[in-house]
């Protein structure tokens, strides 16, 4: 039994005490075992796709949708296949619609999602005085911690 599955059902307050180089060796079986698996769930994914991608493909065509689910049986077993739909708008054509909808005395917020948004490299090297007037509409939120632990003598 791998050191990972020894802690398994401990609470993280117990390995918490544990000393770094046991979480060292936590940490990279961890990530060994998530590469492993996602490994795995990619090649059956492969293998379900070559067995059913044309059946369900066949299917959508015969309901007249280009995506969304089908469900069929293989036997005694029933395939649920989903192909999600991912639009994506050109931003430089939608502005030059907006445009046009506004000349014509329209509202474009009638047809339109306006979303604004600031790359956080370029608002970082603005000078101070202009980073002010945008700071009322700035949330910064933070994401999940990552921690990389390696030997000492693995940092140099």
């Amino acid at each position: 039994m791998s050191l990972l599955q020894r802690c398994v059902d401990r609470p993280a307050t117990e390995l918490a005490a544990y000393a770094p180089e046991l979480l060292l060796d936590l940490k990279r079986e961890a990530a060994s075992a998530l590469t492993t698996a996602k490994a795995n769930a990619e090649l059956v994914d492969r293998a379900l796709d070559l067995k059913y991608g044309r059946l369900a493909h066949a299917q959508r065509l015969a309901a007249g949708k280009d995506t969304g689910s089908v469900t069929f049986n293989d036997g005694p077993i029933r395939i649920s296949v989903e192909l999600p739909k991912k639009v994506e708008w050109d931003q430089a054509t939608l502005a030059r619609i907006a445009d046009r909808i506004r000349a014509a005395g329209k509202d474009p917020a009638e047809f339109l999602e306006v979303t604004y948004k600031i790359s956080e490299s370029k608002y970082c090297a603005w000078p101070t005085s202009m980073r002010t007037s945008f700071d009322p509409a700035r949330t910064l939120k933070t994401g999940k911690p990552t921690f990389r632990l390696s030997p000492v003598e693995e940092t140099a």
